[in-house]
């Protein structure tokens, strides 16, 4: 994971670097040689939020949303319209992942709508954003946020998600991520914000020597396209098209640290459900065939009860095939706990 390390000087001086961290792939974000931006934040402009007076003391309490703030000047931008279709394009997010952390073996997590904090000297907030999700994909060994994810303290998430719906990240809060070092960011138009000159869709940018360029597939997630992920995030319920790519990256993952579904613990059980319920079914259809051949009357509900088969040996099924008088004796013999009967 990257660790951001802040520079907290002059507005006009406003430097991010990052240092390299455990678990990235070279190329991504924060190599061995620092990388220094300059930006001045008073040029900054945060479209579809309106301007607001908020001082040190009321940020502390302050309960909407923040999209920017800052301490030195006691103003925040926060969004002017507040629509369903923004939170509930950002929550499909976590849904996707946690499909492929299934199919990898391990756990990614999410941490929503987190407060990025820069402090100061004296630990005092200097300035904040809030980003509308976030995902670590090795969480147990990455140093992630308690409250805020604090710059310089926390280690960078592994994606960062941007829903540009009535906001337009591209003139503010992009210019921060990339100044601050995020090695990553997903940046969705949905269909309902789209416009001739913005249309939907979704942008990856990968952070390349200090900047951001746009790529056809994430990095974090090897091979999932933006378009595969567009639609992921924008289908009323996920298609067997889409089920279909989360098992491919979940694959991917997986094949390059040495995990499949049997380390997940939720797979692991319903893999196991699933062997024993082939299993009892096949013991059900070798006992039918031996109460056939004896020329045992059998049911068409015969099949049915294979369940009951579970936990029964394969040889007290056959013994109890063997010596039934018939098929309601058979089920006598094999009984609940397994044991043969003799």
């Amino acid at each position: 994971m990257e660790r951001a390390v802040l520079y907290d000087g002059p507005m006009e001086h406003f430097h991010a670097r990052a240092a390299r961290g455990a678990g990235k792939a070279a190329g991504t974000a924060g190599r061995d040689a620092p990388l220094r931006e300059s930006l001045r934040t008073e040029a900054l402009r945060f479209p579809g939020c309106r301007r607001i007076s908020l001082s040190r003391a009321e940020f502390e309490d302050f309960d909407d949303r923040i999209e920017y703030w800052d301490a030195r000047t006691e103003t925040a931008w926060v969004v002017a319209d507040k629509y369903g279709v923004h939170e509930g394009t950002s929550r499909r997010l976590p849904h996707l992942a946690e499909r492929i952390a299934s199919v990898r073996g391990t756990p990614i997590v999410s941490y929503g709508s987190v407060t990025l904090l820069v402090r100061d000297e004296a630990g005092e907030p200097r300035r904040a954003m809030e980003a509308d999700e976030t995902l670590y994909l090795h969480p147990t060994r990455s140093a992630t946020p308690k409250k805020s994810l604090v710059i310089g303290e926390n280690d960078f998430p592994d994606v960062v998600l941007e829903v540009a719906y009535t906001t337009d990240v591209r003139p503010g809060k992009l210019l921060l991520y990339e100044a601050w070092g995020f090695p990553e960011l997903w940046v969705i138009v949905p269909p309902e914000g789209a416009s001739p000159r913005r249309p939907a869709g979704v942008t990856i940018h990968r952070l390349e020597d200090g900047r951001y360029r746009s790529a056809p597939t994430s990095g974090a997630f090897p091979g999932w396209t933006a378009g595969e992920i567009y639609d992921g995030m924008t289908e009323p319920t996920p298609t067997d098209a889409t089920y279909r790519v989360l098992e491919r990256i979940g694959r991917t993952l997986g094949a390059r640290e040495g995990t499949g579904p049997a380390d997940d613990p939720l797979s692991r059980v319903l893999l196991a459900e699933g062997h024993s319920e082939g299993r009892a079914q096949e013991l059900a259809a070798a006992a039918q065939s031996l109460l056939q051949v004896r020329d045992v009357a059998v049911s068409p509900a015969f099949p049915e009860r294979a369940a009951a088969l579970t936990d029964v040996s394969r040889d007290a099924v056959m013994a109890a095939a063997y010596a039934c008088a018939d098929e309601a004796d058979f089920w006598r013999r094999v009984g609940a706990s397994g044991r043969q009967v003799r």
